[in-house]
């Protein structure tokens, strides 16, 4: 994990997989998902998830996201 994202907790990754706010797939298959976090000062965090839906590629807090 880099140390720029180390403020990132695993429970608001695994809420972003379960329950996102948002989603698109992207044209490889890559599943994009987003989540407002409160306790992040209601940052939006994006996860990308390969294609098989559940290994996680990618999170950090997006933010150029408009709900």
């Amino acid at each position: 994990m880099r140390l720029d994202r180390s403020c990132i907790k695993i429970e608001w990754i695994e809420s972003a997989i379960s329950s996102p706010d948002s989603e698109h797939i992207q044209s490889d298959g890559r599943i994009r998902r987003w989540k407002r976090i409160k306790e992040a000062d209601n940052k939006y965090l994006r996860v990308v998830l390969l294609e098989d839906g559940a290994t996680v590629h990618n999170a950090f807090f997006d933010r150029r996201f408009k709900e």
